[in-house]
């Protein structure tokens, strides 16, 4: 038995994440203002799409300096050799490797990532960013709260659609297409159980059975409402295993009144206002959530609605930042 402790120990020494401590003020300037960096990743498996740009120009950065907030806006793009290389999927994934050392940027100088996304197939390359952002050459443990109506979690053998879409996740963790993943320089893949999905509430039938043979928690939309205790049990083992967190939210998680331009809205969905109040909370309880990222605004928003969603969330997270930092 002593053996067996003993060995238990060492897995769990050798486990352990990198930054045990992180400091609450990293994200604050010398002066006390916080740092924001809205990072814009506008190449999507199929061209480039505007919503990064109307997300950054949408009133968020009003917004932000409103609450004392220095910003800063910078965008991923391609070198003029790698725009006339081969197609779409091969384009994305070199946009990814220049959007990740924008990310890796973002955390070495001491600024708050909000990745604003063309689509879910962004993320990658921010969780490689993150991932490549320590102390040392050895890659960080990179937490997730995927908050999707869809777990994207298809492979191209298990998709209906053919659409990359919905296989950023299986991509993360190594299931799919790793040349995209690497140049997306997010290596290694990451692992099942640093990945928990809330709102899920649409997946093919062979997706499904993925998504059960793997180690991916579940939160339920009633979860995400209520802040339930499930929500805070998952955010601890994510923050007791790793070493940064992610927060990536696809539009097509909210309620579809707030999102009726979006071409894969599902009933049942959190509000806005239930994620920004979620976000204040996580924001504020975890030193280690360090970025957060919205995807898929829809082209056609009537009222202006999910572009006030976007903001609400985003302000939601920088309330917890500044709660953390006092």
């Amino acid at each position: 038995m002593r053996f067996v402790l003993l060995g238990a120990v060492l897995a769990f020494a050798v486990a352990a994440p990198l930054d045990a401590q992180l400091d609450p003020q990293r994200y604050r300037g010398a002066e006390g203002r916080l740092r924001v960096a809205l990072a814009k990743q506008p190449f999507s498996p199929n061209g480039t799409s505007r919503g990064p740009t109307t997300m950054a120009e949408g009133g968020i950065r009003q917004i932000l300096a409103g609450r004392g907030a220095m910003v800063r806006v910078h965008e991923a793009a391609l070198t003029p050799e790698e725009d006339t290389e081969y197609g779409g999927w091969k384009r994305l994934g070199m946009a990814l490797g220049h959007f990740a050392d924008m990310v890796e940027q973002n955390e070495r100088d001491g600024w708050f990532t909000v990745g604003l996304l063309a689509t879910c197939p962004s993320m990658p390359g921010l969780v490689a960013g993150l991932q490549r952002s320590g102390p040392t050459p050895e890659a960080l443990r990179i937490g997730m709260l995927w908050l999707d109506a869809h777990p994207d979690f298809n492979t191209p053998e298990t998709t209906r659609s053919g659409s990359l879409g919905g296989m950023p996740v299986a991509v993360a963790t190594g299931r799919a297409l790793h040349n995209l993943r690497r140049d997306a320089k997010l290596d290694p893949p990451l692992a099942d159980r640093y990945v928990v999905m809330g709102g899920v509430r649409l997946t093919d039938p062979l997706e499904q059975h993925l998504v059960d043979t793997s180690m991916i928690e579940q939160l339920s939309v009633d979860d995400l409402r209520s802040r339930s205790p499930a929500v805070w049990a998952q955010l601890d083992r994510l923050s007791a295993i790793t070493d940064r967190i992610y927060v990536h939210i696809d539009m097509d998680v909210l309620d579809p009144r707030e999102v009726e331009g979006h071409g894969n809205k599902v009933p049942g969905g959190p509000s806005s206002a239930e994620l920004a109040a979620l976000f204040e909370e996580i924001f504020r309880r975890y030193p280690k959530a360090s970025a957060i990222g919205f995807a898929t605004i829809p082209a056609r928003d009537e009222g202006g609605l999910s572009l006030a969603a976007v903001n609400r969330m985003i302000e939601g997270a920088i309330r917890g930042l500044e709660a953390r930092s006092q």
